[in-house]
């Protein structure tokens, strides 16, 4: 298959599911609260459904990508992210937004490990890094697409997830289209090497398991309060904040080139790299939130790291995990949600207890140690 015949659309699938369907819902919060009178608490709860299912499809769909391949997954998650937000848009209640949360943040989980198991199928070998690398910078088009939306339609929260789903339905008929079938039993030309859901005697395995996981929790932080942060530090108007936003998801897709730059200095180089970078985003915003050039760095250099990092991880999992891609995507990125959980929970208390500045570097810190946790050479 052509590098662009699989890739575009991956790009895209991505972009809907993590950008629109799951990365948007924060930027309008503040106009559903107003419009659902939800109180902060109740908005704390919902915004957790979407990492709830994200643990839950990611495993599901890494379980079935492993038995019968990534077609079906890929046109779930299509399907899946097209009816959250649909829901999310004429969601009458906090009920039904909760839906709404539950199936976009779904869309997610079910799409990342069938697109690695995709490009080990379709792909050539020497051209599978940076084709898993490019169609997971889709998150950084989505978290800029979805910052322009908030900045043109922020009082506008229904239209704009009206939009969203169209565009969701679009690219899952575009995937349903090109993504071909693969058959599992004998007498095909192209046959699903099956493998095993486990993790246990894989060499790399439980280093990559930890180093995701404290990756996880130290970008936590970022995600979760980083747009609080400079709000609090004042002098920002609306769309200065929303700018924030979409200069992450702009140097976010920089990370496609995370393939690019594993070729050239190796797997375990780049994950340092990225984890320095990281800890640098949260350590910068610490020093000056009320400075809109430094929050500007800030965001971009956070972007642009996480959206490489999990590229590296993407390729470092399936490496560890050759036979199984993936699982190979599955693990990380599980491991790296779960981090991000245990992280906000903790940024919370940590904020209210030290503060933002004295938190966002405690979290910066936790992304350099996990800088020592680089995959060994091969």
């Amino acid at each position: 298959m052509k590098f662009s015949k699989l890739v575009l659309p991956g790009i895209t699938m991505i972009a809907v599911t993590y950008g629109l369907a799951r990365f948007s819902f924060g930027l309008l919060l503040p106009a559903i609260n107003q419009s659902l009178e939800m109180t902060d608490s109740t908005s704390g709860v919902v915004s957790s459904l979407f990492y709830v299912a994200y643990c839950i499809t990611i495993v599901l769909s890494t379980v079935i990508t492993t038995k019968e391949g990534p077609r079906r997954m890929i046109i779930l998650a299509g399907l899946s992210a097209f009816f959250g937000l649909l829901l999310m848009a004429i969601a009458p209640n906090v009920g039904m937004l909760a839906l709404g949360v539950l199936l976009a943040g779904g869309s997610t989980g079910l799409a990342s490990p069938p697109y690695g198991a995709a490009v080990s199928i379709w792909m050539k070998a020497e051209n599978q890094g940076k084709a898993n690398t490019w169609i997971n910078s889709g998150t950084g088009f989505g978290i800029a697409i979805s910052g322009l939306g908030a900045i043109l339609l922020m009082p506008h929260w229904r239209l704009t997830y009206v939009i969203y789903a169209a565009l969701a339905l679009s690219i899952l008929l575009w995937n349903y289209k090109v993504i071909p079938q693969v058959n599992t039993g004998a007498g095909s030309k192209l046959m699903l090497k099956k493998g095993n859901f486990s993790v246990r005697g894989v060499k790399g395995a439980n280093r990559l398991v930890i180093a995701s996981l404290l990756l996880g929790f130290s970008t936590a932080a970022f995600w979760t309060f980083s747009r609080s942060f400079i709000e609090a530090a004042g002098g920002y108007s609306s769309w200065q904040l929303s700018g924030f936003w979409v200069m992450i998801g702009l140097f976010g897709v920089l990370g496609g080139f995370s393939g690019s730059l594993i070729e050239k200095v190796g797997l375990q180089s780049a994950y340092r790299f990225g984890s320095f970078a990281i800890a640098g985003a949260s350590i910068i915003l610490a020093a000056a939130p009320e400075n809109f050039l430094t929050a500007y760095l800030s965001a971009g250099l956070f972007g642009c790291a996480y959206i490489f990092l999990t590229g590296v991880l993407l390729v470092w999992g399936i490496r560890v995990f050759i036979k199984n891609a993936s699982l190979g995507i599955g693990v990380p990125f599980l491991l790296l949600a779960v981090g991000q959980v245990l992280g906000s929970l903790f940024a919370g208390v940590f904020i209210e207890s030290w503060g933002y500045s004295a938190s966002f570097i405690l979290y910066g810190l936790m992304g350099v140690a996990a800088a020592f946790l680089a995959p060994e050479k091969r």
